[in-house]
């Protein structure tokens, strides 16, 4: 788990949003999981930006795997769970 990353499951976000949406709007990255996979992220505006770059960038390079270049890419930078 990366610094300032939580993993919360989806009953425990419906119950405590506000909390969560704070937590996200001082930096912290929220991961949330059903049935102990996830399903989805919280995380501030500024790391979506460079989120979404990113994603864009293999895609400008000319990868010939581009599905698998870029989740290997991002999977490194960002953590992804799997």
């Amino acid at each position: 788990m990366l610094r300032n990353q939580l993993i919360v499951t989806v009953t425990e976000i419906q119950n405590n949003f506000g909390r969560y949406l704070a937590m996200v709007q001082k930096g912290s990255e929220i991961i949330v999981t059903k049935n102990g996979k996830e399903v989805g992220r919280l995380i501030p505006r500024e790391k979506a930006v460079s989120y979404l770059t990113d994603s864009l960038a293999g895609i400008l390079k000319g990868d010939t795997a581009l599905d698998k270049a870029r989740e290997k890419r991002l999977g490194k930078k960002y953590g992804f769970i799997s």
